[in-house]
Formats: structure tokens, C-alpha cells, sequence
């Protein structure tokens, strides 16, 4: 099971960190990302991290203001966005894919979170 919790409204320009728990079973050898889901779009990949080895990977769109962390120990997977624009705008979503997808996409992703709110006003 993985819970995201963080999200909120906020002014263009502004910061949120938006966090992932997982519960149930360990994801620390997989392969975690966050997607998002704006009204009437697809829901699409934002940001991916791996297992041990760390590697991270970002949709153009958000490269340069997002930043993702995982805590093996703790199960947990940090999402930190700054200088958010009202294009950002979406729900977001935790992500694990246990086949080691890279980038994970929404048909690779097995587990998803509930999803989190994210409003930037302009």
C-alpha cells in the first residue's frame, strides 16, 4: 500500500513536498516514481527513482524544479517541486513498478497510491 500526503494549494512560483509511505511490503530494491493526473488529460509519468542504485529520471517539464528522494529505512519517497507554474496543476500519484521499468509508465506501474491534490494559482 503506498500513501501520499503533502499536496495543497499554492501561489505560481511557490514550493510543495509532496511525500509517499509505503506500508505492507518493502519496496526498497524497486523502482518508485510519481505521475500526475491533470482534469480531462491522461495521467503521465513526472518523475522516477531507482531502487539501490539511486538513479533518478524527470519529464522535461518538470526537470530543473523537481527534486525525487527515496529512505529505504523509512519506505519513503519524497517529492520536492519548486517554482510550481498552474500547468502543474494535477493530482499526483506514488508510484512502485516491481518489473524495474525505466522510465515506468502508467501500463508498467503494479501498485498506486490514492493520489494527492496539487493546485498552483496564477
Amino acid at each position: 500500500q503506498l500513501v501520499e500526503s503533502g499536496g495543497g494549494l499554492v501561489q505560481a512560483g511557490g514550493s510543495l513536498r509532496l511525500s509517499c509511505v509505503a506500508s505492507g511490503r518493502t519496496f526498497s530494491t524497486d523502482v518508485m516514481g510519481w505521475f500526475r493526473q491533470a482534469p480531462g488529460k491522461e495521467r503521465e509519468f513526472v518523475t522516477a527513482i531507482s531502487g539501490n542504485e539511486r538513479i533518478t529520471y524527470y519529464a522535461d517539464s518538470v526537470k530543473g524544479r523537481f527534486t525525487i528522494s527515496r529512505n529505504n529505512a523509512k519506505n519513503t519517497v519524497v517529492l520536492e517541486m519548486n517554482t510550481l507554474k498552474p500547468e502543474d496543476t494535477a493530482v499526483y500519484y506514488c508510484a512502485a513498478d516491481l518489473r524495474g521499468s525505466w522510465p515506468p509508465t502508467p501500463l508498467s506501474v503494479q501498485y498506486w497510491g490514492q493520489g494527492t491534490q496539487v493546485t498552483v494559482s496564477s
